[in-house]
């Protein structure tokens, strides 16, 4: 297939416009294109059909991109997503959560019932597809940790029903663990992880803007510890090595969260995470075999896709 730049440009304005809800203005400035191109590109993704209710994914470039993901990192599938039109985590998260929403919301059926893990973007998620979802969704947390499955508020319509582990994501002991996975309600909830239809995770980098550090669940020389272990990330609070191997330390046996066998056993794995200071985790987390989808956008699939050369 070859490089069709006015069909990319095409893509790129409806997504900035339509779903970043950009003004036109603002979007011909991030694009370096007149208003007047914007409103005729506009015009055209409405009359080919390219704007329905979601971006229809047809773009030659990603495409390859995405094959090439999933080709080398042995995923079922990858989703590419346009870079977010502010270079902040939050905002390139925000971009990775409404993609992550629209995929899962066009592939649920029958089965409305997913798992979702630990993280600012994985929670994201579950806010947008809680919104947008026509028929109540039920949603299973994969690790302790309350406070970040809760709706955010930020609007009235919160579509889903919660089953949430009742602990927090890091206790005093491993006896303590031990004592809480043996109550019949965590019980309960690990039962359920594996029917669902979905399971989304986010995946965290080694750096203080890491969910698990910003929120102050582990401290700053916790993660240096992690470092010198040689963690480059977490899957689920869990925290991995350069290859995906598990890091063995006090915090692992502190952690109320699904075991990663236990992880790697479920159907549809969806992996949510962008941006330059998560790429060495993403690969981790894709070398671990954790994965079946990765959502992501240009720039760390790019970054990925050299590494894998």
């Amino acid at each position: 297939m070859t490089y069709n730049y006015e069909e990319i440009l095409l893509i790129k304005t409806a997504w900035y416009y339509y779903i970043e809800n950009l003004t036109q203005q603002k979007v011909s400035e991030l694009l370096g294109i007149s208003r007047m191109r914007v409103i005729r590109l506009l015009e055209k993704a409405r009359t080919t059909g390219v704007i329905q209710f979601n971006i229809r994914k047809d773009s030659s470039r990603r495409m390859e991109s995405e094959k090439a993901l999933a080709d080398r990192y042995t995923l079922k599938d990858a989703f590419i997503v346009p870079d977010a039109s502010e270079p902040t985590q939050a905002a390139i998260n925000a971009n990775i959560a409404r993609a992550a929403a629209m995929y899962i919301n066009d592939r649920l059926e029958n089965n409305r019932f997913i798992n979702i893990g630990y993280g600012d973007t994985p929670s994201r998620v579950l806010n947008v597809l809680a919104t947008m979802a026509e028929e109540p969704i039920s949603c299973i947390s994969l690790t302790g940790g309350v406070n970040n499955y809760l709706p955010n508020m930020q609007s009235n319509v919160f579509n889903a029903r919660l089953y949430l582990l009742p602990a927090p994501l890091i206790v005093s002991s491993r006896e303590m663990v031990e004592a809480i996975r043996g109550e019949s309600s965590v019980q309960e909830i690990y039962r359920m992880l594996s029917p669902s239809a979905f399971s989304v995770i986010g995946i965290g980098g080694l750096n203080e803007n890491a969910t698990i550090f910003k929120g102050g669940i582990l401290n700053h020389n916790e993660m240096l510890f992690l470092k010198r272990q040689g963690a480059v990330g977490d899957v689920l609070s869990h925290f991995l090595d350069a290859r995906g191997g598990l890091v063995d330390t006090d915090i692992e046996e502190k952690l109320i969260s699904t075991p990663l066998p236990t992880l790697k056993s479920l159907d549809n794995v969806i992996g949510v995470a962008a941006g330059s200071a998560k790429v060495e985790a993403i690969r981790a987390a894709l070398l671990g075999e954790y994965l079946d989808v990765l959502i992501t956008d240009e720039d760390t699939a790019e970054a990925l896709l050299a590494l894998a050369e």
